[in-house]
């Protein structure tokens, strides 16, 4: 009997040694945190675009590498866009999902890392695609679809959102239009249009005749400031125009204009005021307009601050972000795989 029990002992060890060896699977934490902190940096590697954020881990292989103390992953993850543009520097954790009525964008990221005490991004390769408008419009008659960004009523959406925000805004200088990055439309009391863009810092102040804005060029140096906006424009029909006394704004109903910046400190301003706190330079206050570069302008410190202080590698060097239809995948591979999904917008027949 003794006999026995010592076999079924040293059975039970050797399954326990053979499960402990098995490789994780998608619902690790260790291989969560690995997806999770790799995004971080494939969005903080990134220079165009919207920030993305993890819907699941799709599959996944792992190589331990014991000569270097660490590990290989390859990762299959399915992530979503968020409202959070590139240029914020924003952690992706608090940027918000793009819901079905914000034109949703979803796809996919093939991501190598190598894991020891850190997470070390290698690679990645994403592809990503709008929703369809006709998935939109089954679940949401009434949300808005994705228009054309050279249609000439989205730049003149853009073009009037940025000249009210350039009137109301109390920064120094004006600021220009950079990029439209997403446009869309639907029929509210009228054709209602929404623009979001990128702009940046002129070298004209508030103080510069209206007649020579037009001829206003982006201020071409690392201190200058950038943001990103929301716009809308609401084009009544002519029977409801309604216009203002002789004197006042043009603010009729016939085109009536919101929008919503977020400006950014640019990161060169950052390290630097960083670099002036370390440094032993005999004085006590940063001064803030002593920049030897071609512009001088104040550094508007109230603003959104840069969360990406330091970068060892040129952005965009790790992998590319690709505007493609959804591919063919295998089944996953690894344990466990799929993970669960974080979104799924209510679109149940979209495998997003």
């Amino acid at each position: 009997m003794s006999v026995y029990l010592l076999v079924l002992c040293l059975a039970l060890l050797q399954q326990e040694g053979e499960a402990s060896s098995d490789p994780p699977g998608c619902n690790s934490p260790e291989v969560v945190r690995v997806a999770e902190e790799a995004l971080e940096q494939i969005n903080q590697d990134r220079t165009h675009g919207y920030i993305l954020s993890l819907n699941r881990l799709y599959d996944l292989s792992h190589t331990p590498e014991k000569e270097k103390g660490g590990s290989l992953y390859k990762l299959t993850i399915d992530v979503m866009e968020t409202k959070c543009h590139i240029t914020s520097r924003k952690p992706w954790k608090q940027c918000e999902v793009r819901d079905i009525a914000d034109v949703p964008v979803y796809g996919e990221c093939e991501i190598s890392a190598y894991v020891d005490s850190q997470v070390k991004l290698q690679h990645y390769s994403c592809a990503v695609r709008e929703v369809p408008a006709t998935a939109v419009v089954d679940v949401c008659p009434d949300c808005p679809t994705a228009d054309n960004l050279n249609e000439p009523v989205v730049k003149e959406t853009a073009n009037l959102s940025l000249q009210r925000f350039n009137e109301e805004s109390h920064l120094t200088n004006y600021f220009t239009l950079e990029n439209i990055t997403k446009a869309s439309s639907q029929w509210v009391v009228g054709p209602s249009y929404f623009v979001e863009f990128t702009i940046v810092e002129t070298v004209c102040s508030k103080k510069t005749d209206a007649s020579e804005l037009s001829d206003c060029p982006p201020m071409d140096c690392q201190f200058a400031h950038k943001g990103f906006c929301f716009g809308s424009h609401v084009a009544i029909e002519d029977e409801f125009e309604i216009r203002l006394p002789v004197g006042k704004k043009d603010s009729s109903f016939r085109k009536p204009v919101e929008v919503k910046c977020e400006i950014y400190e640019p990161q060169a301003a950052v390290v630097e005021e960083q670099a002036h706190a370390k440094a032993d330079s005999g004085h006590t206050e940063h001064q803030h307009d002593n920049h030897t570069h071609l512009h001088p302008h104040e550094h508007m410190h109230s603003v959104t601050p840069s969360s990406d202080l330091t970068v060892s590698k040129p952005r965009g060097s790790l992998g590319t972000v690709v505007n493609k239809p959804a591919p063919l995948r295998s089944s996953p591979a690894a344990s466990s795989c799929p993970g669960p999904h974080r979104h799924n917008l209510g679109l149940g027949k979209l495998r997003l």
